[in-house]
């Protein structure tokens, strides 16, 4: 018998071609606060809107939300190595009530990049690893439509939403931001997926 904590449930999982393994499981707000702590208040991570936050104030607030019934977080792992967080809301309760017209089976989301170099900043990266959150928010087959308020000015994840089917519907005016409201549907992002996948043939010069 040995000794120490279990290891985290992995709660999903999936393999890029070219990047290998994304795997996800849940925040543990002690566990992982030192960690979460040097993420958020990397000046990387500006728009996460937590520069200042102390380490109390990241324990209070991941604290929170595992105790809420309409929002989660979650870590990404790349290959085993902590790479990326995960935050998942009801958008009609968080951040987004009252400032649009919520349907039933939307979803909210957020995430982060570790602020770090080496294998994590090869080309893609980033854009594999917004794949892995969508592809987590669609298993759910409650799941209609993800529903995301970016800062107007952070021009990284508008491109990058882009890429997996986001839409641009109209600007909100929060306290804390201005923000685009911005969806996309299952089938929005199947078609981003397929597309991409048709252009990386041609790229190859793979023809069908």
């Amino acid at each position: 018998m040995t000794g120490g904590a279990p290891e985290p449930e992995i709660l999903f999982s999936r393999t890029d071609e070219r990047l290998g393994l994304f795997e996800v499981r849940a925040v543990d707000p002690f566990a992982d606060v030192e960690l979460l702590h040097r993420w958020i208040t990397h000046p990387r991570a500006a728009f996460w809107l937590m520069q200042g936050a102390t380490l109390p104030d990241v324990e209070r607030e991941y604290m929170g939300i595992a105790a809420a019934s309409n929002h989660d977080a979650f870590l990404g792992l790349h290959n085993g190595v902590p790479a990326f967080l995960i935050e998942r809301y009801d958008p009609a309760e968080v951040e987004l009530k009252g400032l649009y017209e919520a349907e039933t089976g939307d979803v909210g989301m957020h995430f982060l990049v570790a602020p770090a170099d080496g294998p994590r900043r090869l080309h893609g990266f980033t854009r594999a690893v917004i794949t892995t959150v969508m592809a987590l928010l669609f298993d759910d087959p409650s799941v209609r439509r993800v529903v995301v308020e970016p800062d107007v000015r952070n021009s990284a994840v508008h491109a990058l939403n882009e890429a997996v089917g986001f839409r641009i519907e109209r600007k909100l005016e929060k306290p804390e931001k201005d923000a685009y409201l911005s969806v996309c549907t299952r089938e929005m992002f199947h078609a981003a997926l397929a597309a991409r996948t048709q252009e990386a043939q041609e790229a190859q010069g793979v023809t069908r």
